[in-house]
């Protein structure tokens, strides 16, 4: 199993929830965050124009089996992409456990419904 976090742009966060969703991803946690990185974005008020120094983004955290490691990052690459700079980053972390509190399933069994498996 993997940890896949990747941070995009907020505005390209419905494009992805779609592309992870045809590609058979239908359970991951979102936040949004500030940070701060390469991109600085103006802001405009009023005829002036405003450094900001942080930038807004939004951060998934999906878990997958491994088999659906690189289907789930093709989908975050073609759907989050503008060729912009500022366009985010995929990070991936190896999972040793995972348990369904529910039924106390772990591993990969954790992760998906039986009879609808991935």
């Amino acid at each position: 199993m993997k940890k896949i976090e990747t941070i995009i742009r907020k505005s390209k966060f419905e494009d992805v929830k779609d592309a992870l969703y045809e590609a058979g991803i239908e359970f991951f946690s979102f936040w949004d965050v500030r940070g701060i990185g390469q991109a600085r974005e103006g802001r405009v008020y009023r005829g002036i124009v405003y450094d900001t120094s942080t930038i807004e983004r939004t951060k998934l955290s999906i878990i997958v089996r491994d088999k659906n490691v690189e289907k789930t990052v093709q989908a975050i690459l073609s759907s989050a992409r503008t060729g912009e700079i500022g366009d985010g980053k995929i990070f991936i972390l190896p999972i040793e456990k995972s348990y369904r509190i529910r039924t106390g399933e772990e591993g990969d069994e954790s992760l998906f419904i039986k009879g609808k498996e991935e």
